[in-house]
This record gives C-alpha cells, structure tokens and sequence, in this order.
C-alpha cells in the first residue's frame, strides 16, 4: 500500500509539473491559424523558427518574438500565435538551435535548466547577428507590409531593448521585463520607440527603468514604460495558466490589449 501511495505521489507531481504547458498546447492545437516550422540561414549556425500568419486580406506587418531564458517553449508558441491572431505574422526564433544533445532545439534538452544555461552561453553578437538575419527574412515575406517590430520577454525582453542599440531597421521594440542597456553610450544608438511593460513587484528589473529613462530622455528618445501593480515577474506568461494569480492575470490582459494597439498604429 506505502508503495503504491507513493507512486501515486509521483504520478501527481508529474501531472502538475507539466501542467504548466498543458494549457499552452491546447491554445496552439486549437489556433485556425497556419503555423510552420522554418529554418533562418544564418552563416555557419541556422536558426530554427516557429512561423504564424495571420488570417488577413491584406499583407501585415512582421514582428519578430523573441523567448524568455528557457527557449523556444510551449508557451512561447502559444503567444507567437496568440499575436498573430491579431492580424500580425509572428517569427520567433530558437536562440539554442541546434544547441541540444544531438543537435538539438529547445525541446531536446533534458529540462529547461539546461536550455537557460545554453542560452546564457550565447555571444552576443552572436545573437545580434541572428536577429539581423530573421529581420531580413520577416521583411522579405510576401504577405508582409516590410515592417518590422522585435518584442521579447525576460531574457528576450532584455535582448530586444539591446537590439534596438544595434538596428535601424524595426519601426519599434516592445520590452516585456526586461533590463535596458548598461552605458548611456549605448542609448544614443536607438533609433525607433521602446515600449516596456513591466510588473509592479519585479523590482529587480524595475530599478533599472529610471535610468533608461534618463538615457533615452537625454537622447530625445522615445521611451514609454507601463509598470502593471501586482503583478510579478513573467506575468505574460504567468497570468495565462489558469492557475495563475488575479493580479497577473489582470495585469496580463491589458498588457496584451495595450501591445495590440501599439503594433496596429505602427
């Protein structure tokens, strides 16, 4: 009897830790949106991405999703084609393609500790230089407009605000919790607007909003952050499990409703 207790211990742990995706996948199964897996050239390391187009008369404007610090996950699918329900075509690229045991994607590593360790391995101009390519390659599809807009969140939301230093080709940035640059320096590059959206009990990353202000103030730069109270860190994500907190939920839904209109004026 001990024994079997156990293994029923075991088995419900499991259903709970995968829990976390279940919701993620049903949304991404369910979608009537055509998605497909591409392959963006990229010198001698290729990035694999997660493709969606809207459906639309007329052609759209590309945005480019980068993930959070656990790669190209389920949930990240998920929101690639949530966007794209909204009229856009959504590229999100695999940071750790090909990184994985046996040459891998994000699902091949054994847990998503091992893909967070990969990803912070990444050179950065390594990354750059693979934005640059599914950039180019977002701006070259025959159903987009040419317009290109990069968001991210976490990891990702601190690499879209480093790119916006880096490319004077994406019409905006949307910064999901993430940091700005280090240098005041690097602030003088930016070219188009930065949006940040942030949780109110994130400060980790919320002290470094006053100086990207600052920096971007100083540069005439258009800088726009929204602080969501009560809300954590990873609310998007977060506030999209149905087990997810009323504050992130809450804070979650009128980021979304608040990005949608910001991508339709561009």
């Amino acid at each position: 009897m001990k024994k079997i207790f156990s293994t029923l211990l075991i088995l419900s742990a499991l259903i709970t830790a995968s829990y976390g995706q279940d919701w993620a996948i049903h949304q991404l199964e369910n979608s009537p949106r055509h998605q497909e897996d591409i392959i963006v050239e990229n010198g001698d390391r290729n990035l694999s991405c997660f493709l969606v187009y809207p459906e639309v008369s007329g052609k759209a404007t590309v945005v480019v999703l980068i993930h959070e610090n656990r790669g190209l996950n389920d949930w990240a699918r998920s929101m690639t084609d949530q966007v794209a329900g909204e009229g856009f075509i959504v590229i999100a690229p695999d940071f750790i393609s090909g990184m994985a045991p046996g040459g891998g994607n994000t699902p091949d590593f054994a847990n998503s500790d091992d893909a967070r360790t990969a990803i912070y391995a990444l050179d950065p101009d390594e990354i750059t230089s693979g934005l640059d390519a599914v950039c180019k390659y977002g701006s070259e599809i025959p159903a987009g407009n040419g317009k290109i807009v990069v968001m991210g969140f976490c990891w990702g939301g601190s690499q879209t605000f480093r790119y916006a230093t880096n490319s004077d080709k994406v019409k905006a940035f949307m910064v999901f919790y993430g940091t700005g640059p280090g240098e005041e320096s690097e602030y003088t590059r930016i070219k188009a607007p930065v949006y940040g959206f942030y949780g109110g009990n994130d400060n980790r990353v919320n002290a470094t909003i006053s100086d990207s202000e600052k920096f971007m103030k100083a540069g005439g730069k258009k800088y726009e952050p929204v602080i969501y109270e009560g809300a954590g860190h990873g609310f998007m994500r977060s506030g999209q499990d149905p087990e997810g907190s009323v504050e992130n939920k809450k804070a979650r839904d009128a980021a979304f409703e608040l990005l949608i209109s910001l991508l339709k004026e561009i």
